[in-house]
């Protein structure tokens, strides 16, 4: 009997060594793997939907508000967006990355914005004219590179987004900077809104950040933000990743997970 049990516990004992051992990840697939959380959070969860019919909705109301208490300054009011994921999705382009084990390249980025392919985002249409309808006039500013200028207009076109037109998109040509940009929108009009997935598409201040990451400046700005801004999330990217890296993407993958997991709060107990 002793026998029988003693080749039992050898045979389960060579059995659990021959189970295959868990594969730990390296910084690339852990970065990887964070994208594609992001990106199927930003795809298929409804309360992405919900985040952003939400915050048009809130826009809408603003506006309204805005335009029946207008200034009488004699400007044209205005209201001025962001594109990319604002008014467009672009993350189908994150899917590829993600599915093709690839980082952001601005070869690859350049490829897709000349696609034409991104659709609008929940909301953005019936806030665009709705804005319209008011007599608003509608500037769309974006860090896309001017070589994409016609290709970008193509697709709002073929969205029927209001005022696709060229004297209304403003793209970068060396700074992504937007502050000149809006400059030369102000000196004829009155906005009323802006509408982005980052602070700097409300005011470049918001580029400034310690280390909290920029949450003191949305503290201290609080009253202006919720009156002027409406904020659509974006989890894939953004100035919020670039904070966490020290304004630095040319760290190594190492180092930009090493500086992620040290950001993260455990909140463990003392």
């Amino acid at each position: 009997m002793r026998q029988i049990v003693f080749i039992f516990i050898v045979s389960v004992f060579s059995a659990c060594q021959q189970l295959p051992k868990e594969k730990k990840l390296d910084a690339a697939e852990k970065l990887s793997l964070q994208l594609g959380n992001a990106t199927l959070w930003f795809q298929q969860s409804a309360e992405m939907e919900a985040a952003y019919l939400q915050a048009y909705d809130k826009g809408k109301m603003l506006l309204k508000i805005k335009m029946d208490t207008l200034s009488s300054s004699g400007l044209k009011p205005a209201v001025v967006l962001d594109l990319d994921e604002t008014v467009l999705d672009n993350s189908p382009y994150e899917a590829r990355l993600f599915l093709q084990g690839e980082s952001y390249g601005s070869k690859s980025w350049e490829k897709w914005s000349k696609e034409g392919k991104a659709v609008a985002l929940p909301g953005a249409t019936d806030f665009l004219h709705f804005a319209d309808s008011l007599g608003v006039k509608i500037f769309y500013i974006s860090n896309r590179k001017i070589g994409v200028f016609e290709s970008t207009l193509k697709n709002l076109k073929t969205l029927k987004l209001p005022q696709a037109e060229k004297d209304h998109l403003y793209l970068r040509t060396t700074k992504s900077d937007k502050t000149e940009r809006r400059a030369m929108i102000e000196a004829h009009h009155e906005i009323l809104l802006f509408v982005g997935d980052n602070l700097t598409d409300y005011d470049q201040k918001f580029a400034e950040r310690d280390s909290t990451l920029g949450r003191q400046l949305v503290k201290k700005y609080q009253k202006e933000l919720l009156h002027n801004f409406i904020m659509l999330p974006n989890p894939m990217y953004g100035e919020w990743e670039s904070a966490l890296y020290e304004n630095d993407f040319s760290k190594s993958t190492e180092e930009k997970l090493e500086l992620r997991e040290n950001a993260l709060n455990p909140r463990k107990s003392k």
